[in-house]
């Protein structure tokens, strides 16, 4: 019998503000310059009477949960406002008392019907739950005075087979056998397709004292974990790698590199001739060596019925934008997809079931055989609760580095209260610095050190200054639930 802890969501308060970039990025088939950042303020109510509020932030990102291209920024904006809206009432229309883990499983499949009568895909439709599902769990956990390590390994939240992709699992072993959160994590910098090698490249440079160019960032930061995006076209990918690769080529010492294929091929053979290329060319020679994996090359609607084998037989390959249903990584497995992304943007649960499909997969395989993985990936996070809720979710899962883009594209908290920097800055000074006029990301030696967020709460200690903020807009394009 699970005696986690049951509550009452009693409040969710919905709010955005924007976010603009200091860099393009293009995100995708889209060039980001600015894009809203979505909050969740939750208030849960346990069997005593005692309250608490819980809080979680994203980006409202675009061109990455619907790629649709008839489709504008603001269309993307409204379907991801939309998503938290119909999770939010479907939330607060169940008084019922239950577990954290119990909220999401009651409302997950009708949450995700609901969502596809109104357009929206299954990625697309778990963005709600997912921002819900996280300040629910920070608030319970601010109720309990436990960290939200504690929480989860010790099953607070209340896993279990309540929905029957997460029944197989014996859930109390599992998470006991999560490692213990580490001090440190190494950030995994991502080059995105417009930016900026060499200070040759800076056709109309920023001059903030930020860095702007893979030069410039490794002076600074000390990355030694890449994420090299590619765009499906072999030949410009070739010469652009090879310039990337000759920036990578003067770190002493190892180096490893993932390549995001971004949706960009629609089979297996084109990621074959690209690696083929790769493996080929000697200036790429130590670049292809350090290759982990490649991550989502092949277009959602068909990466689930490719035979991916070949791939894999060079480099490992995972799925990324595929992991729209529960099932996703059940599927992708069969066509020898090895590993899945993790993000909290997809959901804290996700995560958890695909690391425990991990190990029971990897326990059951043969002698020699490749483990099943999951990596960290998410460029859009936020300084704040964005990246510190998705950083402990990468640690609990122990993913020795993970994708960190936001710093680099976004002048940190620049454009927030001075009050809300400074309380991030005091209860988190390992992960944040303050220079440059605002209060920001701490990356030293390509680590970013997260002991502090082993705190009281979901990784955080410290809150955004919910009055600074406007109410989540409008979604016309929509109906308004």
């Amino acid at each position: 019998m699970n005696d986690a802890p049951r509550f009452v969501v009693r409040e969710i308060a919905l709010h955005e503000r924007p976010v603009r970039l200091r860099l393009p990025f293009r995100f995708g088939v889209v060039t980001l310059t600015e894009c809203p950042q979505a909050f969740v303020h939750a208030r849960v109510e346990l069997f005593d009477g005692h309250s608490a509020w819980g809080a979680a932030a994203e980006l409202l990102a675009p061109k990455w949960f619907d790629k649709n291209l008839t489709l504008s920024n603001d269309d993307n904006f409204d379907q991801l406002r939309d998503v938290l809206r119909l999770a939010r009432g479907a939330y607060l229309a169940d008084a019922t008392p239950d577990t954290a883990f119990g909220h999401f499983a009651r409302h997950h499949d009708a949450h995700q019907a609901a969502a596809a009568a109104r357009g929206h895909n299954p990625l697309l439709a778990a963005y709600g739950p997912a921002l819900i599902d996280r300040a629910l769990l920070d608030a319970l956990c601010r109720a309990l005075g436990v960290s939200f390590y504690a929480a989860v390994r010790g099953n607070l939240v209340g896993l279990g087979a309540r929905h029957a992709q997460f029944a197989p699992f014996d859930w109390p072993r599992v998470l006991q056998g999560l490692p213990p959160p580490a001090a440190s994590i190494a950030a995994r910098h991502t080059v995105g397709m417009l930016d900026a090698i060499t200070a040759a490249d800076l056709a109309h440079p920023v001059n903030d004292g930020l860095p702007e160019t893979l030069e410039q960032v490794i002076a600074r930061y000390g990355h030694r974990h890449f994420k090299l995006k590619v765009g499906g076209r072999i030949d410009d990918d070739v010469a652009r790698l090879a310039r990337i690769a000759a920036v990578l080529d003067r770190i002493d010492g190892d180096i490893l590199v993932t390549l995001d294929g971004n949706e960009q091929y629609d089979g297996a053979d084109g990621v074959l001739e690209l690696l083929a290329r790769l493996r080929g060319a000697p200036e790429l020679a130590r670049l292809f060596a350090s290759i982990a994996f490649v991550e989502q090359p092949i277009a959602r609607k068909l990466a689930l019925d490719v035979d991916v084998r070949a791939i894999a037989a060079i480099r490992p390959v995972i799925i990324d934008e595929s992991d729209g249903e529960l099932d996703a990584f059940v599927r992708a497995r069969a066509c020898g997809y090895g590993g899945i992304s993790s993000k909290t943007c997809k959901g804290v649960y996700r995560s958890l079931l695909n690391a425990a499909r991990c190990a029971a997969w990897s326990a059951q395989a043969p002698a020699g055989a490749a483990q099943l993985f999951m990596s960290g990936e998410d460029l859009t996070t936020q300084a704040g609760l964005a990246v510190q809720q998705d950083l402990a979710l990468v640690n609990l899962l122990g993913i020795a580095h993970v994708e960190r883009n936001g710093h680099h594209y976004v002048d940190g908290m620049a454009a927030l209260p001075q009050a809300e920097q400074r309380a991030f800055l005091a209860a988190h000074p390992d992960l944040y610095e303050h220079s440059h006029g605002a209060t920001r990301l701490r990356i030293r030696d390509g680590r970013l050190a997260i002991g502090s967020l082993d705190c009281t709460g979901y990784a955080s200690a410290a809150m955004p200054v919910w009055d600074a903020m406007t109410p989540l807009q409008p979604s016309p394009a929509f109906p308004r639930s």
